[in-house]
This record gives C-alpha cells, structure tokens and sequence, in this order.
C-alpha cells in the first residue's frame, strides 16, 4: 500500500508540475504578443500639410451620381481654383466625360477604390485587385495613374497603408470635413469650412451633395481674399523627405 500511495503522489506532482510548466508558457506567450501589439506602430496617412504658405488643397468624393459635377468646375474655374477629385471605379465607368473634363480642367484625379468598401476589412491581395482594377478604369480615360487615394468612410488600418504605398500612393484623408452630405445649408457649410481650414489643409466636399455647389462660391471667394491658394493634393503635400505625426500631420524633415 505504500508503495502505491508514493506512485501515486508521484503522478500528482508530475502531473502538476506539467501543468505549471504549460501556464508559464501561456503567460510568455501572451507577454510576448501583447508587447508586440503594443510596440506596432499605427500607421497614419495624411491628414494636413505642415505648411504656411496659405495653400490649401479642395477635395471632392464621387461615389454617387454626377449631376453636380459640371457646375462645380464651372465655380472652380471662375476662382482659379484646383481640386482633386477621388473617383471610385464603377462611377468613372458610368461618367467617362465627367472624368474627362475633370483632368482637361487642369484638376487632379485621385482614386478612392473601385466598389467603395471598407478596406481595413480587405487582405492584402483583395485590396491590391481593387485598387489596380480603379486604376485601369482611370488610365484608360486619361492615361495616367493616379497617386493619391482616399479609402471610402475614411476607413483605414495598416494594411491599406502599407499596400498603397507598395503600389506607389499616397493615402489621403481631411483635416476639414464639410459635412455636405448631411445637407447642411450652404451658409452652414461654408461657416464649417470658414472657421476651420488653414494653411495646409485638406478640406473633405461631395461632387453631388444637395448645396456644395451653392456653398463653393462663398469658401472661394472668402478665402481667395484672405489669400489663400487652391491647389491639388499632389501639389499641397510633400513626396520625400517628411513625416507623419501622431495628428496625421505630414511634417517635412529638417536636417
């Protein structure tokens, strides 16, 4: 009976000990993946431009319709002013002119996906076929690539980051949203903009939200006499030599 009694409690502290063992091995592993998470750095992309040399760049999203689009170059115009417009590919197949008169005008043509997902929820390789997929479209109207891109809903993760920039973008967000699509009142939006945009700013419009085009003429003509510029986005940020801070401010390198 002794003899079982010490086999036995030989088994129990085995067994225990291979339970400690497998615990300790479980918290170093937890240890390990928490404290790479933690030292991940989150990519930004570019909110504003650190700059005051009052540029500022004009954005517009076409996602829906395009009815619009012609009486907003024709304001651009009329201010001198240059904007981009971020496309998504199935509304630069369903408005091919559009598209053309855009880039005539002098206005830069962004990509903003080719189906308007959400990206952060794409792999690697989904995301890569629908940007090319957008881009084809473009180039196959204007025939030349974009370089900057706005993921749809502003969504984005590090994975999108990365893959645009492999593909040679610039991912591009706002630092001054408009509001247009919630159909704000053109006194309301142009007050929105007025009270927020400075130098180096990115400012978020609609190509078809119901009263952008009755809001544009006061943002330009306000602006236009406190100096500003309007440029595109590829002129407002930098394309080597800079940083982004944790604010999503592209800052350019001092040395």
């Amino acid at each position: 009976m002794i003899r079982v009694f010490n086999i036995s409690k030989i088994i129990k502290l085995v067994l225990i000990t291979i339970l400690v063992l497998l615990t300790i091995n479980t918290i170093f592993i937890y240890s390990k993946l928490t404290v790479e998470v933690i030292n991940q750095k989150k990519l930004l992309p570019i909110y504003c431009v650190d700059r005051d040399d009052k540029k500022i760049a004009l954005t517009f999203d076409a996602a829906w319709g395009n009815d619009d689009t012609k009486e907003l170059l024709s304001i651009l115009k009329k201010f001198n002013a240059k904007a981009t417009f971020f496309l998504v590919g199935f509304w630069v197949e369903k408005y091919p002119e559009d598209v053309k008169d855009i880039f005539s005008q002098g206005h830069e043509i962004g990509s903003h996906s080719d189906k308007h997902l959400h990206m952060s929820r794409l792999s690697e390789s989904e995301i890569i076929r629908d940007i090319k997929s957008c881009e084809e479209k473009i180039m196959k109207i204007i025939h030349k690539k974009p370089v900057v891109f706005r993921p749809p809903y502003g969504d984005y993760n590090n994975t999108l980051i990365k893959t645009l920039s492999s593909l040679g973008y610039y991912v591009i967000q706002w630092d001054v949203d408009s509001l247009d699509w919630k159909d704000l009142s053109a006194q309301e939006i142009a007050q929105r903009v007025l009270k927020r945009v400075k130098s180096g700013s990115i400012v978020l419009f609609h190509n078809n939200a119901k009263n952008t085009k009755y809001a544009l003429p006061i943002i330009l003509s306000t602006l236009s006499k406190q100096g500003y510029q309007f440029v595109t986005v590829s002129q407002l940020i930098y394309k080597d030599g800079y940083y982004i801070d944790h604010q999503g401010v592209q800052r350019k390198i001092v040395r």
